[in-house]
C-alpha cells in the first residue's frame, strides 16, 4: 500500500488542514467530552489525555506511512477546531471513506463542509481516487447538513451498518466522484 503524502491543505482564506500533534491531545480530550459528538461517535469513556496522544501522534503517523488512512486536524488560526479523517481505504478501487467532527464552539459556521470538501477534492483530483464516500447516521442532522453543503450526494442507507454508544444504526450514504469536482 502506498503511504499518504504528509499534506497540508488550505480551504479558504481561514482553514489549514494538517497533520496531528501532540500538542492537539488535550483538544480531543475536551471535544471528545461533548455529549452530543460521543452520541454518534463510539469512543472510549473515558477518553484520556494518553489515549489522545497515542492518537495525535503514534496511531495517525502509522495510519498515514501504511496507506490505511490518514487524519488531518482542522485549523482556524492555528487553532484546532475539527479533524477529517479517512478510513476503508482500498487503493485497489482507489476508494475512502471519510469521517469527521467539529468542536461544539465552532459548529454551526461552514468550517466542516468546507474542510471536507477540500480534502475530498484533494484526494480524487492530486491522489487519484475515484470515489470518496461519507456514512452518517440518519438522527445526525448536522452531519447530514455538513455532507450536502460539501456537494456530496446523497445514495441510499445502508441498514444496520454502523454503530453507537447506543447501539446499532443505519449510515446514509453520501459520496463525491471525480466528474462531480470536474476531474
Amino acid at each position: 500500500m502506498p503511504a499518504f503524502p504528509d499534506a497540508i491543505l488550505h480551504a479558504g482564506a481561514d482553514l489549514t488542514l494538517s497533520g496531528l500533534i501532540a500538542d492537539d491531545a488535550p483538544r480531543f480530550v475536551d471535544v471528545f467530552s461533548d455529549s452530543d459528538l460521543r452520541r454518534w461517535l463510539p469512543l472510549p469513556s473515558p477518553y484520556t489525555l494518553d489515549m489522545a496522544t497515542q492518537w495525535c501522534t503514534t496511531i495517525s503517523d502509522q495510519l498515514r506511512e501504511e496507506g490505511r488512512g490518514f487524519v488531518l486536524g482542522v485549523r482556524e488560526a492555528d487553532e484546532l477546531v475539527g479533524s477529517v479523517d479517512a478510513k476503508r481505504v482500498d487503493w485497489l478501487s482507489r476508494t475512502a471513506e471519510l469521517s469527521y467532527w467539529t468542536a461544539p464552539d465552532r459548529r454551526g459556521r461552514g468550517i466542516m463542509p468546507t474542510a471536507v470538501r477540500r480534502v475530498a477534492e484533494w484526494m480524487l483530483a492530486e491522489l487519484a481516487f475515484e470515489r470518496i464516500e461519507l456514512r452518517i447516521a440518519p438522527a445526525n442532522t448536522a452531519s447530514l447538513r455538513a455532507a450536502e453543503k460539501a456537494g456530496f450526494r446523497r445514495e441510499g442507507t445502508a441498514r444496520n451498518a454502523g454503530f453507537t454508544d447506543s447501539g446499532r444504526v443505519d449510515l446514509v450514504v453520501f459520496s463525491l466522484i471525480r466528474p462531480d469536482i470536474g476531474s
